[in-house]
């Protein structure tokens, strides 16, 4: 079977946790599919097409690149309308695999189409986005989600909302969780050591964007109490993440707090340094109030850290109820509480083997969907 992935979309380490879910469900197929049964058609951009070059050292992968850019939206747009179609066709694909909302928003009853939504946050929280684009994401989610054959949402939580704000049956939606790979490298920690200025399990760790739904503001004014009280207990954070007008605005808190030797952004960095810092943390927090699946705690916790997070939207149900968990997201006692207990003897749960978000099994799923799509 013969399957067309749509990666137009995709902006080289500006798209989060949706750039590690493909990458993670690519390495998938990559290692563990059957070549004879299977191959796959990368549609790519010209200026994203070079990082996706190690799967094409197989038979089974092939690369086609678009006259078009990730970067330019309008343009990559269209061309999802007006030329993805007709390049599907000219590579004789089965059956074409949007990993994100961004199919064509006719239906192309020749080709079937599988998306993958991951979350509606333009519905929950409007004043993220502009005008322009939120017109854009009700349109793109409510037609797309009405002209795929299959729509997968990533946890229960993503199908309820798809269910709910947009109206679709509930028999259109399957959910597959997201797959969780490339855990198992790491750089010295010393690097880390020296370059953060933090010791081995003497430090707190989160990954997260900075927009304000991420609440990262309430971790700020929790280490600003820790180091008010002189507890004894770690007293740095850091935090892997980026945001833009958001990251100016958490800085200028950090320094209005006066904890800025206590906190240290890393900005974008590597799996591998990433690894490091989730493995060597004594606690990993992860303050959000809203994710569709919610990787990172996740991730922390199979590398045997242990997790305190809430249980808004998706997170209860993607941890499993095997992290530590705050009632009120916002409560700066709470969280002291919290990473008190787990500091204690009474640390919740740690070296998950998660064995459903394993690739293997995540793409086994993926691949039972794609066959039924194809043979209805």
């Amino acid at each position: 079977m013969n399957i067309g992935i749509d990666l137009l979309w995709l902006k080289v380490e500006k798209v989060g946790g949706t750039e590690s879910y493909v990458r993670n469900l690519l390495d998938g197929f990559y290692e563990s599919v059957d070549e004879d049964s299977w191959s796959f058609v990368l549609f790519l951009a010209q200026d994203n097409a070079d990082t996706f070059n190690k799967y094409f050292s197989k038979p089974n992968f092939k690369k086609v690149v678009l006259p078009v850019e990730s970067e330019n939206v309008v343009t990559r747009i269209l061309a999802e309308n007006l030329l993805l179609d007709r390049y599907a066709k000219k590579e004789n694909v089965d059956l074409m695999f949007v990993p994100v909302y961004s199919k064509p928003l006719t239906r192309n009853r020749k080709i079937p189409y599988v998306i993958t939504i991951h979350d509606l946050q333009a519905l929950h929280y409007p004043e993220y986005f502009s005008k322009v684009k939120n017109v854009w994401l009700r349109l793109a989610w409510k037609r797309c989600s009405e002209t795929a054959d299959k729509i997968v949402a990533i946890s229960n939580f993503v199908k309820e909302d798809i269910v709910n704000m947009l109206h679709i049956d509930p028999n259109k939606i399957e959910v597959i969780y997201n797959p969780i790979t490339g855990l198992n490298k790491f750089v010295d920690f010393e690097e880390l050591s020296k370059k953060y200025n933090i010791q081995k399990e003497d430090y707190y760790y989160t990954v997260c964007s900075m927009l304000p739904h991420k609440n990262l503001r309430t971790l700020l004014y929790v280490m600003k109490k820790i180091k008010e009280e002189e507890l004894d207990i770690p007293k740095k954070l850091v935090i892997s993440g980026t945001g833009g007008k958001s990251e100016v605005e958490i800085k200028k808190l950090i320094s209005e707090l006066g904890i800025a030797d206590e906190i240290f952004i890393t900005g974008f960095i590597s799996n591998e340094e990433r690894n490091t810092l989730y493995k060597n943390a004594r606690i990993f927090l992860f303050p959000s109030i809203f994710e569709g699946f919610g990787m990172p705690p996740v991730e922390a916790m199979i590398l045997g850290t242990p997790v305190i997070t809430t249980k808004e939207t998706s997170l209860y149900e993607v941890t499993m109820g095997k992290a530590l968990y705050v009632d009120n997201p916002y409560d700066i006692e709470q969280w002291k509480r919290s990473i008190m207990m787990a500091l204690s003897k009474n640390a919740p749960c740690t070296n998950l083997s998660f064995e459903q978000y394993k690739a293997k099994n995540v793409v086994s799923k993926y691949l039972e969907l794609f066959k039924k799509v194809k043979v209805a």
